[in-house]
């Protein structure tokens, strides 16, 4: 089974029980998938998604977050870029906290005041932090549909009140451990989005990728804190740098145009550069 930019394999030794997960190099945005692919980026959001999930386990850093890897060693061939994992039952929803206030939260708050239908206070600018983080979930579309923004009440009816609250509390709970961690180490955390399922003991267990370039918006710390415009603030490590090239050059209707060779460069360098800064002690 293929996603977007993951591929989804069932072992042939019969064990219902596990999963291969294997991260590609293709990059999406806008709901495409982009051509040419990112060399590398595999791999890169794998080793990222493993520190991430390693860190929220740790129990010392507050209640252990549980996960869907096994800890068990992918094939040889895949094994820098794949996890073996536990089936779930995965929630149709993303979940969404934005702790800053830009992309798509911004065109809707600069026409309506608010985030996902959350009224914000007036004044706030691209880039500004939310008094707040704030959840903002989204249901997951079926395959070639686009991913459907919700609110909480929508959310309530489509997994229930008990789990949509849960969902909720863990999404925030975990945004704001990854977000002290990311300033620890000169980062921002703008926004980012989990995806849960339900095991076979009914507990709720973080799955899919975690905090990576490509589900969440990092930018340089200092340089939020010293720039006086949303270009010198935002400076991501993430593939804002896809996005803003494909907003400039393409008005999302048809095939997306191909990425310039100094486009995917500079977004591979940016996931390095994010790897690095983020595990290096």
């Amino acid at each position: 089974m293929s996603g977007k930019v993951r591929d989804l394999y069932e072992p042939d030794t019969g064990d219902e029980d596990r999963l291969l997960v294997v991260a590609s190099d293709r990059v999406s945005a806008f709901d495409h998938v982009l051509e040419p692919a990112i060399p590398g980026k595999g791999a890169l959001l794998t080793r990222l998604s493993t520190w991430w999930f390693a860190r929220l386990s740790e129990e010392d850093a507050g209640a252990a977050i549980p996960n869907h890897l096994t800890g068990e060693a992918p094939p040889e061939e895949v094994a820098d870029r794949a996890a073996v994992v536990r089936r779930l039952t995965m929630l149709p929803i993303e979940c969404v906290v934005r702790g800053y206030l830009t992309g798509s939260g911004w065109a809707e708050y600069t026409a309506e005041g608010t985030v996902c239908g959350i009224p914000l206070p007036a004044g706030l600018q691209n880039g500004d932090r939310l008094p707040e983080p704030i959840f903002t979930p989204a249901y997951k579309a079926p395959a070639g549909a686009h991913d459907e923004n919700i609110t909480f009440e929508k959310a309530v009816e489509l997994v229930g009140l008990d789990a949509a609250t849960e969902l909720r509390d863990l999404s925030l709970a975990i945004y704001r451990r990854a977000a002290d961690i990311a300033a620890e180490r000169g980062l921002v955390l703008a926004d980012t989005k989990f995806e849960f399922g339900i095991d076979d003991e009914g507990i709720v267990t973080l799955a899919d990728e975690v905090l990576t370039s490509d589900s969440s918006r990092y930018w340089d710390l200092n340089a939020w804190e010293q720039g006086s415009t949303p270009a010198e603030r935002m400076a991501s490590f993430d593939k804002q740098i896809v996005r803003d090239w494909l907003s400039a050059n393409w008005d999302k209707t048809g095939t997306p145009p191909t990425l310039p060779a100094e486009v995917v460069e500079r977004t591979a360098a940016k996931y390095r550069e994010l790897i690095d800064r983020l595990t290096t002690p």
